[in-house]
């Protein structure tokens, strides 16, 4: 066989483009994002709503420590999906550009602004030798001057602007209630509960349990809340209830 047909000798490194133009290391960082737990971001006038599964790998682990979504800066939040530990990482650079831009200008960052820092540092890591590309996609939500913004990020270090996107393993299940449900004029209750019914209806697709958890930036208040389970189980209800 010859060797233009062994990926193996093509990712060795993550500089070496295969003949076909691929880079195989940051495909294998796609895959990692790909079988992550599902995170949705939904967005409308009212505002942001991010959403995330949270699995608990065992009964003897605290459950309030197995954290998928983040509070970025008071206007801002984010969703990760993929390696935990990569993830941590990047929410502590976008916590510092955060902070710095408060500190120069006196005023919140734009969501685009963070979004694209992160993303120049994702794709650093696509192009030197001696390193791997961050396996981790990271969904940031956030309500600034420009009002209720989406942005999603991936680990080729690319970035796009969304009304709503399901990434990980249930990504098929949710986009597809999206398609069929989103519409710019929805209010804020209606996107949560879209957003809870997304993770709920992926859960059950694959037959699997975990935690469920919700966080909103409304535009009126332009702060970053994470909604009780109390809450989050009463929308469950509903969509449970529901059957469809």
């Amino acid at each position: 066989m010859s060797v233009f047909a062994v990926p193996g000798a093509y990712d060795r490194a993550i500089t070496v483009f295969s003949p076909d133009g691929r880079l195989f290391q940051v495909e294998y960082a796609l895959a990692a994002v790909d079988r992550g737990p599902t995170i949705v971001g939904i967005s409308c006038s009212e505002g942001v709503v991010i959403g995330a599964e949270e699995k608990i790998e065992s009964k003897l682990q605290d459950p309030n420590f197995s954290q998928k979504i983040y509070a970025v800066d008071e206007h801002l939040g984010a969703a990760v999906v993929g390696i935990s530990s990569d993830a941590r990482i990047l929410i502590d650079e976008s916590r510092v550009y955060s902070q710095s831009n408060r500190l120069m200008y006196d005023e919140p960052i734009d969501v685009e602004m963070v979004t694209k820092r992160i993303g120049d540092l994702m794709q650093i890591y696509t192009q030197h030798a001696g390193v791997r590309p961050f396996g981790v996609s990271i969904i940031f939500g956030g309500v600034d001057k420009t009002g209720a913004r989406l942005f999603a990020t991936d680990p080729i270090g690319s970035y796009r602007s969304y009304k709503a996107l399901a990434i990980g393993i249930g990504r098929e299940t949710a986009e597809n209630i999206l398609r069929e449900e989103y519409n710019e004029n929805l209010s804020l209750d209606d996107a949560i509960r879209l957003a809870v019914k997304c993770l709920t209806r992926s859960l059950q697709a694959r037959d699997e349990q975990a935690r469920i958890k919700i966080a909103v930036i409304p535009t009126k208040t332009k702060t970053f809340t994470l909604l009780s389970n109390e809450e989050i189980e009463k929308c469950q209800a509903e969509v449970l209830g529901s059957g469809k």
